[in-house]
C-alpha cells in the first residue's frame, strides 16, 4: 500500500479540485485552475516528483492513483471548457439586441395568381373547372375537334409527338371532348392547364405555356351569349372601361369563328407600343361549336348549340403586370418573383 501521507494528499487534491471546479464560471478562471492543478508546476506534478521517495510497491500503487487523478482533472477541465463554448454560442444566437434574420414568405407565381382570378371569374359566371391529360392521342387533340390529317396544326413543326399517334397536347380543347363524351348537355366548363408547341423561345413565344378553354352547350345558346361572357370576363380582369371586339376568323372546331380583342389597357385605346398603335390587343379565338364536333361526341346537332373560347394565361399576365418578356415566367429568377407580393 502507498504511504498514508501520499493517499491523503491525492484524496485532498481530488476533493479540492472538484470543489473549485464547480465554482468556475468563465474561461479565465478555468485556465487558472488548470495551471494550479495540471500545470508543469501544479499540485499533481509536485506529487509525481514525490514518487521517487517511495519504495517500489508504494511507488507503483501511488503512480496508478496519480494517473487516475490526472485523467480525471484533464477530462473535467475539457468538459467545462466545452460547456463554456456552447454557452457563449447560445448567448450569441439568443442575443435579442442583434438585428433579426429576415424570413421571406412564399409568394404565388404570377401565372398562378392570374389563373386564380380567371377561375374565380368563371366560377361566378356558373362555369365548373375540368381537367384532362397533358399527353393525348391524335384523336382527342385533333380529329374529334374537326382537325383532319394534313391540317397545318398537325404538322411536326408545331407539335411534340411522343409516338406516331401520341402527342403533348397543343391546347386544352381535348378536355372539352372528354367532358362531352361523359356528360350530356347542359355543359358549362373551363379547362385550364399547360400546353406544348414546338416554338422557339423569344419574348412572346414559349414551347410551354398555359391556356384556359371554355365551353358552353345547351338549347338555344347563341353568339350573343358568347359575347356577353367575354365582356364580363374583360371587365372582371381589367375594369369596366375595357371594350371588346370580334373579328371574323377560321377554326376547324367552331363555325362561325372569331378572334376577340380587348381595348389596350396600357394606353386606354389611344395607341401605344403594346398595341402597335391600333388601340386593341389580340387575346384569343372563339366561336360557335362546329356541329361536326357534336357529331363526334354524339350530341344532337338539331337540338343543341354551344360556344367555345380560349385565352392564353401568359398573355393576360403580361398585360396585367406589364411584363415585356414571356421567358421571365419560366426562369425562376427570385428578383422577378419577389415583385409579386
Amino acid at each position: 500500500m502507498p504511504a498514508p501521507s501520499m493517499i491523503q494528499q491525492i484524496t485532498d487534491i481530488r476533493r479540492d479540485f472538484e470543489a473549485e471546479c464547480a465554482k468556475i464560471h468563465d474561461n479565465r478562471s478555468l485556465e487558472q485552475l488548470r495551471i494550479r492543478y495540471a500545470g508543469r508546476k501544479g499540485k499533481v506534478a509536485e506529487l509525481f516528483k514525490s514518487l521517487g521517495t517511495l519504495n517500489e510497491d508504494d511507488r507503483k500503487n501511488a503512480g496508478r492513483l496519480l494517473n487516475e487523478l490526472k485523467q480525471q482533472i484533464t477530462e473535467s477541465l475539457a468538459a467545462k471548457e466545452k460547456a463554456f463554448s456552447v454557452s457563449v454560442e447560445s448567448e450569441s444566437i439568443l442575443d435579442m439586441t442583434l438585428p433579426g434574420e429576415p424570413r421571406y414568405a412564399g409568394r404565388l407565381h404570377p401565372l398562378n395568381r392570374v389563373l386564380r382570378e380567371i377561375k374565380s371569374c368563371f366560377h361566378h359566371l356558373g362555369f365548373s373547372i375540368a381537367q384532362g391529360p397533358e399527353v393525348e392521342t391524335e384523336y382527342y387533340n385533333f380529329e374529334a375537334l374537326n382537325i383532319p390529317h394534313g391540317h397545318p396544326a398537325r404538322d411536326m413543326q408545331d407539335t411534340f409527338f411522343i409516338e406516331d399517334d401520341i402527342v403533348l397536347r397543343t391546347h386544352t380543347s381535348p378536355v372539352q371532348i372528354h367532358v362531352m363524351e361523359n356528360q350530356p348537355p347542359p355543359v358549362q366548363i373551363i379547362a385550364p392547364g399547360r400546353t406544348f408547341r414546338r416554338d422557339t423561345p423569344d419574348a412572346s413565344h414559349s414551347p410551354v405555356f398555359h391556356q384556359v378553354e371554355g365551353l358552353c352547350v345547351d338549347e338555344g345558346i347563341s353568339f350573343s351569349d358568347l359575347k356577353s361572357v367575354i365582356l364580363s370576363f374583360a371587365h372582371y380582369m381589367f375594369g369596366s372601361d375595357v371594350k371588346i371586339r370580334f373579328r371574323p376568323s377560321f377554326f376547324p372546331f367552331t363555325e362561325p369563328s372569331a378572334e376577340y380583342d380587348f381595348s389596350c389597357v396600357m394606353c386606354k385605346g389611344r395607341g401605344c407600343r403594346v398595341c402597335k398603335g391600333t388601340g386593341w390587343v389580340e387575346i384569343s379565338g372563339a366561336g360557335m361549336v362546329n356541329p361536326a364536333v357534336f357529331r363526334y361526341v354524339g350530341y344532337d346537332t338539331e337540338k343543341y348549340t354551344g360556344y367555345a373560347f380560349g385565352m392564353g394565361v401568359e398573355r393576360l399576365a403580361m398585360l396585367l403586370y406589364e411584363i415585356p418578356d414571356i421567358r421571365l415566367f419560366f426562369e425562376n429568377d427570385v428578383r422577378f418573383l419577389h415583385q409579386f407580393g
